[in-house]
């Protein structure tokens, strides 16, 4: 855990998901994993994954029990977001409120700095 404030935060919605998802796969320790790699149709690719293992380069944010862990490479994109889940006429997915971010597309995964 993080001893100064937070680089992203985790919306009470997106952490009610994640402790759903994980009692659902019956691992209480899955974690949700979030990732930056370069790709999509504006340069970088957002990617959600599970993941019960903390890696050495790994930070961990937790919200109502419910932790994310990001990489330090990620990280440094990801500084300042929040990472939401919503449900919408589109379907239900993560986003990221990312504000480093200069430009996205409609799928919401894909984005610019």
């Amino acid at each position: 855990m993080n001893d100064q404030a937070p680089a992203i935060t985790i919306s009470s919605s997106a952490a009610k998901r994640v402790a759903w998802l994980a009692e659902q796969e019956g691992n209480p320790d899955l974690m949700l994993r979030i990732t930056v790699s370069g790709g999509g149709c504006s340069g970088f690719q957002y990617g959600f994954s599970f993941d019960s293992a903390i890696n050495d380069d790994d930070k961990t944010f937790q919200t109502d029990g419910t932790k994310a862990v990001i990489d330090e490479m990620s990280l440094d994109i990801l500084n300042g977001s929040e990472v939401d889940f919503v449900e919408d006429l589109m379907g239900a997915s993560f986003r990221i409120n990312n504000p480093n971010a200069t430009a996205s597309c409609g799928c919401g995964t894909s984005f610019a700095i």
